[in-house]
């Protein structure tokens, strides 16, 4: 069946392969015959090989098992290998009578008395022309035999067939006959030759038939396959696909017809019967599928292998018997977890098993045990995973909630999640929960990092933690543990076994595999492995001794484990031949996460080296292509046994190596120097797909003598199999390979420079997977560019978390963001911009594609975004020694984050209040934190252990005073903390009151300061009583009345401990210098001090206050001013922070900006950075490092000041007043100066520079822009409009206001810019705007009306026909008819009104609120059309809106900093861009708009609207809690015209009930 095989090898297989794919399946063919000489396939073990892969595909396949090609041979019948020995002896009782066939059985089989029971082993026959007529004559003998003990009774009808049966039947007899659903996997293809009969006696030398040595017919072979014919055809007719053929002589001849129309018949038939199988089977599989039914598979994953761990397991009783001690004795209260440590194969991973499966017996019968055999499973492999999996298991063992999605998005949710989930079970005081992770040092992640943050240091009562390491390795994971869990009283060795309990190890083992040793072989065990008790020798010595029989004179075994792995490998290469031992272990070993069989055959086949070596002696059986022969992997895979283990990963099983130490070995024998190399480099050529889908490769064999160009036919490698199933495999090796095989611009063009890769990688596993594929490559890529994508991808976390991973979503934040370097960095970021935009042709959705950079670019000062640990962050501070930020929040929890891994290494739970503030001692090592819940705890950084609580006293009242302030003196070893009417002095080392200090209840303290340098404390009260004490004992030094400040109460304060002095801010503005000796005032500021900082060093002092800054410089009568300008802010500042030299100050204000002043350039503004978008009340200064934070928000963002100073890819401008208009096209921007709102700066976008800056004279309170007028309009606090023409700075026009100092409060432009509307409070203006020769004329009000209103006017919009739509800020709603003096109410909204505009054709208009809600009206009706309110978790209103220039859309900018595109047709939301950044208006462009953002970029997007939208997704699919809502004024009135039909009808149902039913059921239908 030659001809059969090739076909389906040629195209039947890759169809097959391509369908699997496809559905997520990889596809694997197990053909021992193919490739291999007859003789091959005639050895006495490949009948057995056949049958054990046959049990395998039963065992694994979800789809075809067992194929079958059955023609006119029934094949020859295997003498068999081993004959047990009553079995033999009734055989040979048969051939007593004939001493010449018994000398031949004798001869033949050996008695091997170390098999219990004893058996019969077949032996080599001689080689040489005499073998064939030996192996004929033993058949014939033995079925002679057999057959005369069967008739005797002496045997079983089974072993009867073991004489009798061919390896075609005994195949089919497990594969399709004997099997329980036998029918379901199997298929039989028949092939009948018509007439054949009628020639095979004619013609001797036919070898479609079965032949006697002589060339004679085999009758009886003939007559046993029609017996197996009829037996299929009886039992299993459906599994029977019959192909009759018309006798030919040159029937198999490739160029005969009817042949090759039965070989594409036969291969159509494959494919279509293969592919309804695995249908099928998804089909139940589906039905059939459990919700979790990824946890259940990784739990009994790990409980087989335990199951196998254990089964030989013995000694270490004194060791179990100690942990049980342990665990009983500590599980009421908080204890360490556990370490068990030991070098590689000292038994750690048996132990850990055998104390799971002891534990019922330890800690009761209801304990909770939770299993992990590290790196044995892609979950146990990635620590986010693991974690996640035993998230899982631990909520469903004790009843408890599943983790949210939103949890299960960040590493670091998960980490709090856990933590937390184990004091939830600890606190059930119920079940224990014991939690064993065997090797440790598996995790990929926990070798990359200096913590392993998820590891509790204190496990709380009836929670336990039992972990294995490997000792011996160089900074290895147990330096790592020792590095954070210090208590050594944690740390267990596993120390050998004694010299009888290994003996008894392998005695345990040679039982089980019912073997046995000679005396001889025994001692000569013994000798090799004197006292031995390492287990993992001691399994290498048993797998060699289980090999040998009775009669083997074994050579002397290696004393060591890495001599007796060298003494496998050279074994196994001569078995095998070294090529492909070093081919086969190196591979494995070179893989990331290993290879399956399939992967494995494939790599092999794309191996000269080993090709060459395989068909050293025979050319292969086809012309057209070439493969690695299956039975040669199969013989090896038989011999490695228990080396090769195999690991559930992405859905396949992967074959990987179960020992380190053989993994060293390897890497040193066959993976050094060049080899590795190599070996990477074919692997990384296998999943790249070079080879794949027809390319053929060159290669020479020994035997032809020429290259030839043949098809390996391996995998395709795409990079989806279909619009689902992602190629995860590629995604997770080939970066590996490419890498180490030193091919780094392939790397960088086709991963990390690859919009398909990364948008494939993100959306299939993740931005942290992303991210990690990037780490992973950046040591070895000396590229900037690849710093800037990986950068740009971290910029992208924000995003991805709102929004999810979707590919429109990254492409759309990678080409935002990298579009300012596609000139300068062409290669690779270029490439990328290409590819994104490419894409966005395509996409069949609505979406918005950039078409500019506008998105905070890489290489900025933004550092890192931290999220998901915590609520609101209440307080924050550094540990620069560690590069630790450490962190406290409103719902008590302390996180700690480090700042190199970008993760929370720690979260410290404990407190039962809001976390008010944190200090970092001791050289960063140690934080104290105080509560609203009135204690104090001292942490270790290092290793998150709780050192000490302190009660500080109080009732637990929320509404007594909480601790507000801490003072640390390391020197005196003391910390302070104070109250409102309470200071406390506690020993740092003891946790011990030294002293109190009470105050005045009626008249609290509103500023505590801590003075070193002067041993003293120093209060100021709320009366302005000053208050000092000893720092050492708290007696009263002195206690006096503020002399400076009269009538204030103090409202903030900040120690300046040069001068040991304290600067205290007061309720009108004063701020004075406080000392024990008396105070003077420093300033007198116009508004209430909101806040006081002092730097480093106590030079420079800040006092913030309303929404202005004003900088001290220290002298030596305290401070005096430093600039004479204040640093001004649009909304209030609320905190301010020094920078490390005393050159940069940076302030946080209510408008969630964060603001960089350069001091030394006397408060220029360098940086406007956006926070979280909740108000900034926190800075935190480290060295170059700033953390800012929010109450509000759970977001922290860590920014480097150094790069705030650099310039970057592009230069923003620096608007922070919403107040900028946009000219020539986007190319000139407009907004108030900095510092100077008298004026408004011009800036150039393309130069990145201010090219001009115009004088009003007056605050700017609005601008707009007349583009095709080319003029600029001013709107001023003093009501004048000031109108600059753009392309010149002369002829300024002046519109001045209706009454005298009236503030303006918006304007707008009609359409076609012949109309310009002006509105203050309660007054219209509508002028006319004519062309003129230079400049066009405006003149005076055409019209003026008031609105005669309580309220205000917050927006205006005007139309040629010089009606005016007005919004109030109460939300009220307008249309005035200038022309017939006529207002038409419209309907209100709920809140003001943010935005008004109208169509370009003027016939709609579009109304914004605060509440979010956009209104789409028609302005002849003056009525609203569709209304859509949008409200997620993050929304708070709409910022702006606009028409797009053929009025079918709406583009609104909203306070969440996202835009949100609206159809005007249907009112369907189309599209949803997160944009990280207010926008402050949006203009039309021809495709799409350009808006200036908050961030200080211009947004240029073209909208890209499927004329067909079937395909439309949902925009908002991924948001967390978003809702979108349209009414359509149209169908409420037919709905409510409905309603009133139906009531009228109503009168009529009692005379008629059935015709007024079926009236309104019609009624229903309209």
């Amino acid at each position: 069946m030659d001809a059969e095989r090739e076909a389906l090898q040629s195209a039947a297989y890759p169809e097959v392969q391509t369908f699997c794919q496809r559905h997520g399946l990889m596809f694997e063919v197990v053909d021992l015959r193919w490739g291999i000489r007859n003789t091959e396939a005639l050895n006495h073990m490949t009948p057995e090989l056949c049958l054990e892969e046959l049990d395998r595909c039963q065992k694994t396949s979800l789809g075809p098992t067992f194929v079958a090609l059955l023609g006119d041979q029934y094949g020859p019948c295997p003498v068999p290998t081993l004959i047990e020995e009553k079995e033999w002896e009734a055989l040979r009782a048969q051939l007593t009578a004939r001493p010449g066939d018994l000398e031949l059985v004798a001869r033949r089989f050996r008695r091997d008395e170390n098999s219990v029971p004893p058996t019969y082993l077949l032996q080599a026959s001689g080689s040489g022309e005499a073998r064939g007529p030996e192996e004929a004559t033993l058949t014939s003998v033995l079925r002679a035999g057999a057959q005369e003990a069967r008739r005797l009774g002496l045997i079983t009808q089974e072993q009867w067939h073991r004489y009798h049966r061919s390896v075609i039947e005994w195949e089919i007899e497990q594969g399709l006959l004997s099997s329980a659903d036998r029918d379901q996997g199997a298929t039989v293809f028949l092939r009948e030759i018509q007439d054949l009969n009628k020639h095979i006696l004619d013609d001797c030398a036919l070898k479609m038939v079965d032949r006697l040595a002589d060339g004679c017919l085999d009758t009886d072979a003939q007559n046993l396959l029609s017996g197996l014919k009829g037996r299929i055809a009886d039992t299993q007719p459906g599994v029977l696909k019959a192909h009759h053929l018309h006798w030919s002589r040159d029937l198999v001849n490739p160029k005969n017809k009817a042949h090759a129309r039965y070989l594409k018949e036969l291969g159509e038939q494959f494919v279509a019967r293969a592919n309804h199988q695995v249908l099928e089977r998804l089909r139940e599989q589906e039905g059939s599928r459990q919700e979790l039914a990824w946890l259940y598979q990784e739990i009994h994953h790990h409980l087989g292998l335990s199951t196998e761990a254990t089964r030989t397991f013995c000694g270490r009783q004194d060791l179990l018997a100690q942990l049980g001690q342990w665990l009983r004795q500590n599980n009421s209260d908080h204890h360490t977890p556990l370490v068990l440590w030991g070098p590689p194969g000292i038994g750690k991973t048996a132990l850990i098993c055998k104390l799971a499966e002891h534990m019922p017996e330890l800690l009761g019968r209801k304990t909770v045990t939770i299993l992990r055999l590290l790196g044995m499973s892609q979950m146990s492999s990635d620590a986010r995973s693991l974690l996640q999996s035993i998230c899982f298991q631990v909520c469903l063992a004790y009843g408890l909630p599943l983790p949210p999605a939103q949890v299960l998005e960040a590493h670091a949710r998960v980490v709090q999640f856990f933590h937390t989930l184990l004091h939830t079970v600890s606190c059930r005081n119920f079940e224990s929960l014991v939690i064993l992770l065997d090797s440790v040092d598996d995790v990929d992640s926990v070798h990359r990092a200096r913590r392993i943050p998820w590891l509790p240091l204190k496990c709380p009562p009836r929670v336990h933690f039992i972990l294995s390491a490997c000792s011996g390795q160089q900074q290895g994971v147990l330096d790592i543990m020792r590095h954070t869990l210090t208590d050594p009283g944690a740390y267990w060795e596993v120390k050998p076994l004694s010299g009888n309990q290994g003996q008894q190890m392998i005695q345990l083992l040679l039982s089980a595999s019912r073997r046995t040793l000679s005396q001889v072989q025994r001692d000569l065990l013994w000798a090799s492995l004197p006292e031995c008790g390492h287990p993992g020798r001691l399994r290498l010595a048993f797998e060699e001794a289980r090999k040998w029989a009775s009669f083997t004179v074994p050579a002397p075994l290696a004393s060591t484990a890495k001599e007796a792995i060298h003494q496998l490998c050279i074994r196994l290469e001569q078995t095998h031949g070294p090529l492909l031992v070093a081919g086969v272990l190196g591979y494995i070993v070179s893989s990331r996460y290993g290879l399956s069989e399939a992967e494995l055959k494939d790599v092999l086949s794309l191996d000269d080296e080993i090709l060459q070596a395989v068909y050293q002696d025979w050319t292969p059986p086809s012309k057209e292509l070439l493969r690695f022969p299956p039975l040669l992997w199969v013989r090896l895979r038989r011999d490695l046994g228990n080396c090769l283990t195999r690991r559930p990963v992405d859905g396949f099983t992967l074959l990987a190596i179960s020992q380190r130490q053989l993994a060293e070995v390897v890497q040193e024998r066959y993976l050094s120097g060049p080899a590795r190399a190599k070996r990477h480099g074919i692997l990384a050529d296998f999943f790249s797909g070079a080879w794949s889908q027809g390319t053929k490769k060159l290669i020479t064999l020994p035997l032809i003598g020429k290259p030839l160009n043949l098809d390996r036919k391996v995998a395709p490698q795409p990079l989806w199999f279909s619009d689902t199933v992602a190629n995860l495999r590629k995604l997770k090796e080939l970066p590996h390979h490419l890498l180490h095989s030193g091919r780094i611009e392939e790397l960088k063009q086709e991963v990390l420079g690859s919009m398909n890769w990364i948008s494939c990688r993100g959306v299939s596993g993740g931005i942290e997977g992303l991210l990690d594929d990037f780490d992973l490559c950046a040591p070895h890529v000396d590229c900037p560019e690849v710093s800037l994508v990986r950068e740009a991808l971290q910029l992208c976390h924000p995003a991805v978390e709102l929004r999810g991973m979707e590919r429109s979503i990254l492409y759309t934040e990678l080409l935002a963001r990298l579009h300012f370097f596609i000139t300068s960095h062409p290669a690779l970021v270029g490439q990328l911009c290409q590819q994104a935009q490419s894409w966005f042709r395509l996409c069949p959705h609505p979406v918005l594609v950039p078409l500019a950079g506008f998105l905070q670019p890489p290489g900025g000062p933004l550092r890192a975004t931290f999220t998901g640990c915590h609520k609101g962050v209440t307080t924050a501070a550094w540990s620069l020694e560690e590069r630790l930020l450490v962190v406290g929040t409103q719902d008590g929890m302390v996180v700690v984050w480090d700042m190199e891994e970008q993760q929370a290494i720690h979260i410290l739970t404990g407190h039962r209040g809001e976390v008010r503030c944190v200090k970092v001692f001791a050289k960063g090592t140690q934080a104290i934190s105080a509560s609203k819940d009135h204690t104090l705890r001292l942490w270790d950084l290092l290793t998150g252990k709780e050192k000490f609580i302190i009660w500080d006293g109080g009732s637990k009242d929320p509404t007594d005073p909480q601790i507000w302030s801490l003072h640390v003196d390391e020197e005196k070893k003391v910390v302070y903390s104070a109250s409102g009417s309470k200071i406390n002095a506690w020993g740092l080392e003891t946790a011990e009151l030294i002293f109190r200090v009470l105050g005045d209840v009626t008249d609290p303290w509103v500023c505590t300061a801590a003075l070193a340098s002067r041993a003293t404390l120093l209060t100021v009260s709320e009366a302005g009583v000053v208050s000092t004490w000893s720092s050492t004992t708290g007696k009263l030094q002195g206690k006096h009345r503020l002399s400076s400040v009269k009538e204030e109460a103090p409202t903030c304060g900040v120690s300046v401990q040069k001068q040991g002095k304290m600067v205290t801010g007061f309720s009108q503005g004063s701020v004075s210098l406080v000392s024990s000796e008396g105070d003077s005032l420093l300033e007198k500021l116009p508004e209430a001090v909101g806040f006081l900082v002092v730097s480093e060093d106590d030079s420079l002092l800040a006092a913030g206050f309303g929404r202005s800054v004003r900088i001290f410089l220290a002298d030596s009568q305290g401070f005096h001013r430093f600039m004479a300008t204040d640093l001004e802010h649009e909304d209030v500042v609320e905190t301010a922070v020094f920078g490390p030299d005393n050159n940069l100050i940076v302030t946080g204000s209510r408008d969630a900006l964060i603001q960089v002043w350069s001091l030394s350039e006397q408060g220029t503004l360098l940086a406007i950075l956006e926070g979280v978008g909740a108000p900034v009340n926190l800075l935190v200064q480290g060295g170059a490092l700033v953390a800012s934070a929010s109450q509000q928000s759970s977001s922290l963002k860590v920014w480097d000041l150094t790069y705030a100073q650099q310039p970057g890819a592009s230069t923003p401008f620096l608007d922070r007043t919403g107040l900028t208009a946009v000219s020539h096209n986007g190319n000139y921007v407009y907004f108030p100066k900095i510092g100077d709102k008298n004026k408004v700066t011009v800036w150039d976008l393309a130069e990145g520079e201010e090219q001009d800056a115009l004088d009003t004279s007056n605050e700017v309170r609005c601008l707009e822009v007349a583009e095709q007028a080319k003029l600029l309009f001013t709107g001023l606090v003093s009501g004048i409009v000031l109108v600059f023409p753009l392309n010149s700075r002369q002829d300024v026009m002046c519109i001045p206001p209706p009454e005298a100092r009236k503030a303006i409060n918006c304007m707008a432009l009609s359409k076609g810019e012949e109309r310009l509307v002006i509105a203050y409070d309660n007054i219209v203006l509508v002028l006319d705007v004519s062309p003129g020769d230079p400049c066009p004329v405006i003149d005076g009000p055409t019209y003026t009306f008031y609105t005669q209103l309580p309220e205000a006017i917050s927006s205006v919009a005007v139309l040629a026909d010089y009606r005016v739509v007005y919004g109030m800020t109460n939300g009220d709603l307008f249309l005035y008819e200038c022309v017939n003096s006529k207002v038409f109410p419209l309907e209100a909204h709920r809140s003001r009104v943010t935005c008004v505009e109208v169509s370009h054709r003027e016939q709609l208009a579009v109304s914004g609120s605060e509440e979010a809600l956009l209104c789409l009206w028609d302005l002849q009706e003056c009525k609203w059309k569709f209304e859509m309110s949008y409200t997620n978790s993050y929304c708070r209103g709409v910022q702006c809106a606009c028409f797009s220039k053929d009025d079918k859309y709406v583009f609104a900018g909203l306070k969440d900093r996202s835009i949100i595109v609206w159809s005007v047709l249907d009112g369907t939301l189309l599209a949803v861009q997160f944009v990280h950044a207010v926008v402050n208006r949006i203009i039309p462009t021809s495709n799409g708009f350009i808006a200036p953002t908050r961030h200080g970029y211009l947004i240029r997007e073209r909208f890209q609207c499927p004329s067909a939208r079937v395909s439309q997704q949902d925009p908002l699919k991924n948001f967390k809690k978003a809702v979108w809502k349209v009414k359509s004024r149209k169908k409420e009135e037919l709905a409510a015209g409905t309603e009133a039909l139906q009531d009228s009808e109503s009168g009529s149902m009692q005379e008629n009930e059935s015709k007024s039913n079926k009236r309104s059921q019609v009624c229903l239908l309209v």
